[in-house]
């Protein structure tokens, strides 16, 4: 049987070495596209291992520059700090305390680290004592009164040096009452990442426990998306471009690569994607049983990221990522 064009179209001659294959490669994976993740809370010389997420801890300050030092050496060039409060309360005082541990540790690592970028998540459930992320009256999760204290928190969090405020509540509105409170203080040069579309997803549950945010009651998902819709998706992200963010992220990542690729086609604007605590978990478990290679799944997982559209890859595995492209 002669199939249309053979011999003369052999794909497989791009294929016979590895400079080669290199050399066509379509997609890269590059350190500068990293983002690492860090866990802050109180404390000195402090590294509280997480059980469900393997090599990921809750850090002291101390820790949290020493961890970022060590990325950044790398070439990673960017953090992504979430904070563990010794208090929580009814309206979250510790996301927008002036002393709170983002802003403690976002000032210490641009002294320490002035070139690295300090990106810092803006939420409030770590914070709630009842684990939402918003206000809540009479077992709802109230979205206009929320609005101030997550325009408070973001501003607070740009005021001690964070590079970018990203929001990761999925309040409506969230995008503009931000860019407004952060316009108002003079902060008009912080770009705002978007969790743009964040799925109410089951590959959070790791994140909870390092975290220390389930909800008391209920869960999320009357504010964080359905994971059957993606139009949806494509709307929420139009909504918080036309509010004025700088940069939109989809999370999870692996199993919405659709999204991605929607929304990079679609918008155009920078688009990060997270590999979140249960993927990490999911690939250190199987690797552990030794059922797959945990190199060779996180760079391929990661490759598809880039092949659907992502910018950049915030992961958990960001420095073994940069020793194994090295």
């Amino acid at each position: 049987m002669t199939l249309p064009g053979f011999p003369i179209a052999r794909p497989r001659r791009l294929r016979t070495s590895s400079p080669l294959r290199r050399l066509v490669a379509e997609t890269s994976l590059n350190v500068s596209q990293l983002v690492l993740p860090l866990f802050a809370r109180s404390g000195k010389k402090l590294r509280r291992p997480i059980g469900a997420m393997p090599g990921v801890f809750q850090l002291s300050p101390d820790e949290i520059v020493r961890e970022a030092t060590l990325a950044h050496s790398l070439g990673v060039p960017a953090v992504l700090l979430f904070g563990i409060p010794d208090h929580k309360d009814a309206k979250a005082s510790g996301a927008y305390a002036k002393h709170g541990i983002v802003q403690q540790v976002t000032r210490l690592l641009k002294k320490e680290l002035p070139s690295l970028l300090v990106i810092t998540d803006v939420c409030l459930c770590e914070y709630m004592e009842h684990g939402h992320c918003g206000l809540v009256h009479g077992g709802k999760i109230l979205n206009d009164p929320t609005l101030a204290l997550l325009a408070r928190t973001a501003a607070s969090q740009a005021e001690a040096g964070a590079d970018i405020v990203a929001p990761s509540d999925m309040m409506d509105g969230r995008i503009h009452a931000i860019r407004t409170e952060l316009d108002k203080r003079g902060l008009t040069d912080t770009p705002i990442m978007s969790y743009a579309a964040k799925f109410a997803s089951a590959f959070y549950g790791p994140f909870r426990e390092v975290a220390e945010s389930a909800p008391a009651f209920g869960d999320r998902r009357s504010y964080q998306m359905d994971a059957a819709n993606g139009r949806e998706a494509l709307r929420e992200v139009a909504l918080d471009i036309k509010e004025g963010a700088d940069l939109v992220m989809v999370k999870p990542a692996l199993a919405y690569l659709d999204i991605i690729h929607r929304v990079k086609t679609e918008f155009g604007l920078p688009t990060a994607a997270y590999a979140v605590s249960g993927e990490h978990a999911m690939i250190k478990a199987a690797a552990a049983n030794g059922w797959i290679d945990e190199r060779a799944v996180t760079l391929e997982s990661l490759l598809a990221m880039r092949r659907a559209g992502a910018d950049i890859l915030i992961t958990y595995a960001a420095m073994d990522v940069a020793k194994w492209i090295k």
